[in-house]
This record gives C-alpha cells, structure tokens and sequence, in this order.
C-alpha cells in the first residue's frame, strides 16, 4: 500500500476525511484530528513524542483491516446533507446529553466536593461548555448553515455576514474554546478515571463525560475539516 496519504506532511484533518475510520486510531493515542485537523502528522506526533512513521504504519493497518462498526462518509456528503446530519445527529445529542451531564456534575461536586476539590471546578466548567454550546449551536442552525444550504442549492453568496469566511472563523473560535473545556475536564478527572469506591452518579457522570469528548472531536472535524473547507471553497468558485 502506498504511504502518499499518510506522509508526514499531510494533515491529521485531511486523513479523517479521507477515512474517518482513522479517527478511531488517533483517539486511542491522543493525536487531536478535530481542532488541530490542521497540523500535519509529524506536528501533531512530535508534540506527544510520537514516532511519525510508526503512526503512519498503524494507519496504514486500520485501513487495510475491515471494520464492523460503520463510520459516517463525511467527505461523500453534499454540503446540504452534512449540514443536516450534524444537526440531526451531534446537535441533538449535546440537547439532551448536556443538561443530564451539568445534572450529574452538580450532584457529585455537592456530595463528594470536600474529599475531591476538583469536582467544583469540573461542575462549573460543565455548566459554562452547556450555556456556550447551545449558543454556538443556535448560531450554527440559525445563521451559518442556512446560508451554505443557500450557497449549494441556489448558488447565491453573501449574506448578512457577508463572506462565509467571518461566521466560519467564530466558530472555529467557539470549537477551541469547547476543545479546552473538555481537556480540562479530563485533566481534572484523571482521564475521566472514577476511583475504586466511586458512586454509580460519579462513575456515570465519568463515561458521560467520556462520551462527549469522542462526540466532540467527530463533530468539530465534520465542520473544521470538511463542512468549512469546501464551503469556503465553493464560495470562491462561485464569486470567481
């Protein structure tokens, strides 16, 4: 199998579009394909202290092999019916996964808060993630896919925003910023690790949160590395 597509030169985003299986692969070694879907693998591997060409290898081997489990062609949608799967699909998970997350938060950082210090600071930062999420979500829905539904179907660009360019930034903002909340939320749970005498509330609360992460990252590289890219591309098409 050629390694073209995998050199160290290409990036982590590129790759996942390509083949979002490897999306797989790196979450189990910790490369972020999602908010850093920009760096190229040997970035991305050098800032965890990563051999790039042993990467590349196992990435070469989750291709090759066949997978049970079916992931979502990202890349082989029109902007239009990707639009619509992440709001039928990521959107409306964060709906109803967020307020029970804040829920078990607050319940375990009340009961357990004296032994563990930390479960304050993961309620807090979950409840902050929930208020900006629903906005960033409400914008999305509202103002920015609307207008690439537009950009695709009809041809039309601009807008109230005028170039696709200035919403797409803000939201690549608002990515990073839910990006942090998370990993600091990692941080503050040791890898969302519930200790030996741990309550069912505090262990659910822990996978939930685990949960969110891998949603998270499928989401953000959905819309930083192939939603946006490819709007903004036919936006230039068009006004060319």
């Amino acid at each position: 199998m050629s390694t073209t597509l995998f050199s160290p030169a290409t990036t982590l985003g590129a790759m996942v579009a390509a083949h979002p299986l490897l999306s797989r692969v790196f979450e189990r070694i910790g490369l972020d394909y999602c908010c850093g879907g920009k760096r190229t693998l040997a970035e991305s591997c050098a800032a965890k202290g990563l051999d790039a060409g042993t990467v590349a290898v196992m990435l070469e081997v989750a291709v090759a092999r066949p997978s049970a489990v079916p992931v979502v062609d990202a890349a082989g949608m029109t902007l239009v019916a990707l639009a619509d799967h992440i709001e039928a699909t990521h959107h409306a998970y964060l709906r109803d996964e967020l307020p029970a997350l804040v829920e078990k938060a607050d319940r375990v950082a009340a009961k357990h808060g004296e032994r563990d210090p930390r479960l304050a600071a993961v309620a807090t930062t979950m409840r902050a993630l929930t208020s900006e999420m629903f906005s960033h979500m409400l914008k999305e829905e509202q103002i920015l896919f609307p207008l690439v539904r537009t950009l695709e179907r009809d041809g039309e660009v601009g807008g109230p925003c005028g170039s696709l360019a200035h919403p797409i930034r803000q939201m690549e903002s608002e990515h990073h910023g839910a990006g942090a909340a998370v990993a600091r939320m990692r941080e503050l749970t040791d890898g969302f690790t519930p200790a030996a005498d741990a309550c069912n509330t505090h262990r659910a609360l822990l996978a939930g949160l685990a949960g969110l992460e891998l949603d998270l990252h499928e989401h953000v590289h959905k819309e930083n590395n192939v939603l946006f890219p490819r709007a903004l591309a036919l936006e230039a098409q068009l006004v060319a």
